[in-house]
C-alpha cells in the first residue's frame, strides 16, 4: 500500500470584464491578426477595480468545494500560488481561509510565478503522502493586468487573469502507476535566467510593485525545450512514455510553445488542452484553470493520466503526472 494525494474537486473563476484582442488597437501599434498569430490569444478577462487575487481565489475554491461535496471545514491547509499577492503580507492564503470561513487548519503562498502551480501541487502532494495534512486545497491565482507595462505591445498582449483550485486528499493506494492521484513530478530553476522574465520592482529593491519585462524570443527558445525535457524526467521516474498519457494540460502561455513542446513529445495536439485563447497567460492559474474547463467540457474523466508543465520566471519550470 502507498499513500496518494487524489484529486477530489476541482474548480475554477474568471472576471467578468472580457478584454479581446480589438481593445489594444486603440492605444497601441497592434492588432488582433498580430496578436493571434504571434500567441493564439483572442481574448482575455481582466478584473474590476477593487477586486483582488484573494476574491479570484476565494471564488475558485468555492467551486471547487461544491464540485467535491465538502465544506471549508473539511479543509486541512491552504496553499495558493502566486506572483501577484493582495499585499506584501499577510498571504493570499491566509485571506481565502478567512473568505471560505476556515478557522482551523494552515496557509501558505508559494512563488515560482508561471510554475507556481506544479511547485504547489508538488507540495501539497508531499505533506499528503508523509502524513502532514489529509485535505489540501491548492490554488493558483492572479491579477497580472496590474503589473502590465501598457505601452509595450510584447508584453501587455499576453496575460490574463483568472483563479483555478484543486483539493487534493489522501487515499490509499496500490503504489502502482494505475493508482489515482499524483504519481510523480520534476522541480527545476536556474536564476542565470533571470532577466528573460521578471518584473523591474520590489519591496527592497525599488518599494515599488514594478512592471513585467520579458525577452520574448530568448524565453521562447529555452521554454520548448525545457518542458520536453522535465516532462520526460517525470514519465521516466515510473517507467512512462508519452504515449502513455492521455491528456497534456500545459501552462497557457502561447499556442506556439504549446504546439512546439506537444510536437517534441510526440503527442498530437488532440490530447491537448489549450484554452490560451480564451484567458491569455494566467501565469500560476493557466494550468488549474485549464484542468478545470478540461472537466467541464468531458475532456478529462475519472482514470485518465494527465500530464500537466510548466515554466516561468526565474527560471523555473517542472512537470506533475497525476492519474484522475
Amino acid at each position: 500500500m502507498k499513500l496518494r494525494a487524489v484529486v477530489e474537486g476541482v474548480g475554477h473563476y474568471l472576471p467578468d470584464r472580457i478584454v479581446p484582442n480589438s481593445e489594444f488597437e486603440k492605444s497601441l501599434d497592434t492588432s488582433d491578426e498580430w496578436i493571434r498569430s504571434r500567441s493564439g490569444i483572442e481574448q482575455r478577462h481582466f478584473a474590476a477595480e477593487g477586486q483582488l487575487t484573494s476574491d479570484l481565489a476565494i471564488k475558485a475554491a468555492q467551486a471547487a468545494l461544491e464540485s467535491a461535496g465538502l465544506t471549508a471545514d473539511d479543509i486541512d491547509g491552504v496553499i495558493v500560488a502566486t506572483s501577484t499577492p493582495d499585499l506584501t503580507f499577510p498571504s493570499v492564503a491566509t485571506m481565502v481561509q478567512q473568505g471560505l470561513g476556515m478557522t482551523r487548519g494552515f496557509g501558505y503562498d508559494v512563488q515560482a510565478v508561471c510554475a507556481g502551480f506544479v511547485y504547489a501541487l508538488t507540495n501539497a502532494n508531499a505533506m499528503v503522502v508523509s502524513g502532514q495534512a489529509d485535505r489540501i486545497l491548492v490554488i493558483g491565482a492572479e491579477t497580472f493586468s496590474r503589473i502590465m507595462d501598457w505601452t509595450d505591445r510584447a508584453t501587455c498582449v499576453l496575460f490574463g487573469d483568472g483563479a483555478g483550485a484543486l483539493i487534493l486528499s489522501v487515499q490509499d493506494g496500490a503504489g502502482t502507476n494505475a493508482d489515482r492521484g499524483i504519481l510523480s513530478a520534476d522541480l527545476n530553476s536556474d536564476g542565470r535566467h533571470r532577466d528573460m522574465l521578471y518584473v523591474d520592482g520590489g519591496v527592497s529593491s525599488t518599494g515599488t510593485s514594478g512592471k513585467l519585462r520579458m525577452q520574448g524570443n530568448a524565453l521562447f527558445r529555452q521554454a520548448v525545450e525545457k518542458l520536453a525535457s522535465t516532462a520526460e524526467t517525470a514519465m521516466d521516474k515510473i517507467g512512462l512514455t508519452s504515449a502513455d498519457i492521455d491528456w497534456i494540460v500545459p501552462h497557457q502561455a502561447n499556442i506556439r510553445i504549446i504546439q512546439g513542446t506537444a510536437k517534441k513529445m510526440d503527442i498530437p495536439m488532440d490530447n491537448v488542452v489549450v484554452t490560451v485563447q480564451n484567458h491569455g497567460n494566467t501565469s500560476a492559474a493557466s494550468i488549474p484553470l485549464a484542468l478545470s474547463v478540461g472537466v467541464s467540457e468531458g475532456k478529462i474523466k475519472q482514470g485518465d493520466l494527465v500530464l500537466t508543465e510548466a515554466i516561468g520566471g526565474g527560471l523555473a519550470w517542472g512537470a506533475v503526472i497525476l492519474r484522475w
